[in-house]
C-alpha cells in the first residue's frame, strides 16, 4: 500500500472527493468502532438539545450526531423536523402561526421551522415534551452546540433537508472554519464529519472542496441503487463513506467489505433499545453489528454500545 493510499484509509474517509491525492497532515481519526450519540444520548435526554450532547460525551460517544437547519433570518439551529411541534412548545406559544397542510391525505397543523426567527424559536421550551426535568432546555444554535462540546466529544453534522435552504452547505463550512474545525481530525477530541440523505447536498460539499469527510446516508429504498459496485463507485465521487440503515447491512453483509475495498467506512442507523415484547437487546445487536465489520454504530444509546 502506497503512503497516499495509507493515509487515505487511517483518515477514514480521507481527502473529499477531488482531492483524493491530499495526504491528511492534521491528526489521525478518532478509534474505531465509532460510537455516534444519535441526536445526543437521546434514549435519556431531549433530542438535538445540549444536556442530551453533554450526557452522550459522559457515556464516551465519540462524536453526537445532529441536524441543522436554517431559521428565516438566516441562522443555524438544531432541530430534526422541518417543523417545530414535536419538539416545542410552539403551538402554545404561537398559537396562531400554524399553517393548515395535507400530509398522506390527512389534513393537520404544522409550525415550520422557516417562518420563524431566531429570536422566536429562543422563546419556545425543547426539552418538556420529553420530561418535566428538561423543561426551559432551548432549540441550540450551531455555534452554541459548537461551544458545548468542543474538546468533549465530535460532531457528526446531518444537513436535514437542504433543498428547503439554499447555500446552507457553505454557511455550515463557514461556521466550523470559524471554530476551527474546518480540517480532518484537526482538533483530537472533537472531530467533525457531514451526512446527509440529500444527493445534491453532498455534491455541492464536494464541490466546494471541504477536506472533511462526508457520509451518503440511505434507507432500504435506495440499498439497490448504492450498494452495488456500480453505486458504490458513484458514490465515491462525492462522499467517503456510508451511513446506511442498519437493515441495509443486516440484509447484504457483503456490503461492508465492498465499501471497505474502496476506503469508505460503513456507519449504520439507528440502534435503539426498545421495551417492546421479544425486542433484541440493543447491546446484542450493536455486538453482532460490529462484528460484521462496521466501523461504528449510530445510536441513541451510547451507553449501551459494547467497548
Amino acid at each position: 500500500m502506497t503512503l497516499a493510499r495509507r493515509a487515505l484509509f487511517l483518515g477514514g474517509l480521507f481527502a473529499a472527493p477531488g482531492l483524493a491525492a491530499m495526504l491528511i497532515a492534521d491528526g489521525r481519526p478518532p478509534s474505531r468502532p465509532w460510537v455516534v450519540a444519535h441526536r445526543g444520548a437521546s434514549a435519556y435526554a431531549p433530542e438535538n438539545t445540549v444536556p442530551a450532547f453533554l450526557l452522550a460525551a459522559e457515556q464516551g460517544a465519540t462524536f453526537v450526531e445532529f441536524d441543522i437547519q436554517r431559521t428565516t433570518d438566516g441562522a443555524l439551529v438544531l432541530l430534526h423536523d422541518t417543523t417545530l411541534e414535536r419538539t416545542t412548545d410552539v403551538e402554545e406559544v404561537f398559537p396562531d402561526r400554524g399553517r393548515r397542510v395535507q400530509v398522506k391525505g390527512e389534513w393537520r397543523t404544522q409550525w415550520s421551522l422557516a417562518d420563524f426567527t431566531l429570536a422566536e424559536v429562543r422563546r419556545l421550551d425543547a426539552g418538556r415534551w420529553f420530561d418535566a426535568r428538561f423543561a426551559g432546555t432551548r432549540v441550540p444554535t450551531f455555534a452554541e452546540t459548537i461551544a458545548a462540546v468542543k474538546g468533549r466529544t465530535g460532531l457528526f453534522i446531518e444537513l436535514k433537508a437542504p433543498e428547503l435552504y439554499p447555500g446552507i452547505e457553505a454557511e455550515i463550512l463557514a461556521a466550523l472554519k470559524t471554530a476551527g474545525l474546518d480540517r480532518p481530525w484537526s482538533d483530537p477530541k472533537t472531530p467533525v464529519l457531514l451526512q446527509s440523505f440529500t444527493v445534491d447536498s453532498l455534491r455541492t460539499l464536494a464541490s466546494l472542496k471541504t477536506p472533511l469527510p462526508i457520509h451518503l446516508l440511505f434507507g432500504p429504498a435506495e440499498a439497490a441503487r448504492w450498494t452495488s459496485e456500480a453505486g458504490l463507485a458513484e458514490a465515491r465521487t462525492f462522499v467517503t463513506g456510508l451511513s446506511p440503515d442498519k437493515a441495509v447491512v443486516a440484509a447484504d453483509p457483503g456490503l461492508v467489505a465492498r465499501a471497505h475495498a474502496r476506503d469508505m467506512p460503513v456507519t449504520p442507523y439507528t440502534f435503539r433499545a426498545s421495551k417492546a415484547p421479544g425486542a433484541v437487546d440493543v447491546r446484542e445487536e450493536m455486538r453482532a453489528a460490529l462484528a460484521g465489520g462496521i466501523d461504528g454504530v449510530i445510536t441513541d444509546n451510547p451507553d449501551r454500545v459494547p467497548r
